[in-house]
């Protein structure tokens, strides 16, 4: 007889056809993106190390295509990519570059960490403004120091010739 966790395993839509599960990063409660759309490059970092700096690749280049990805919703990709900005090139991939720290491991925890910040912004929905009027009292008010100002910049002005 099979177990509750096994049956639940194989019902998983997650689950790929070839048996290997893939990691999934998470955002939300409700969104995550698999671990295989994230690719990254391991390169030599500048900055503090000593000679160690200069043997090892420990910088990471993250890349994701938020344009391309399965993961995400059409409303979350277009905040994403106005959130993005200059991270983001061209085609749609967001490039994060981490050299912060001296181990690999941790720019690469950082740089992951910072995909994720990205993405959890771009699943707020900004609420829509609404139109507001001015009250009266406000509108006096303004009127009021608009002539004040005006009479001080009038005294500013060259005497006027008084005959």
């Amino acid at each position: 007889m099979e177990s509750a966790f096994a049956a639940a395993v194989q019902a998983s839509p997650n689950r790929p056809k070839h048996g290997k599960a893939y990691p999934m990063i998470p955002v939300t409660d409700t969104l995550s993106i698999e671990d295989d759309e994230v690719s990254e490059k391991f390169v030599r970092a500048s900055g503090p190390g000593g000679q160690h700096v200069n043997t090892s690749s420990s910088a990471v280049e993250l890349r994701f295509d938020a344009r391309n990805s399965p993961s995400l919703p059409d409303d979350v990709k277009h905040r994403l990519e106005r959130i993005a900005g200059s991270r983001m090139n061209q085609e749609g991939v967001i490039v994060i570059f981490a050299q912060s720290h001296r181990s690999q491991e941790m720019n690469r925890q950082d740089a992951r960490a910072r995909l994720v910040d990205l993405i959890e912004q771009a699943t707020h929905k900004p609420k829509p403004r609404k139109k507001t009027r001015p009250t009266y009292a406000s509108k006096l008010k303004r009127l009021e120091g608009k002539s004040k100002r005006s009479g001080v910049k009038a005294l500013r002005g060259r005497p006027g010739r008084e005959d």
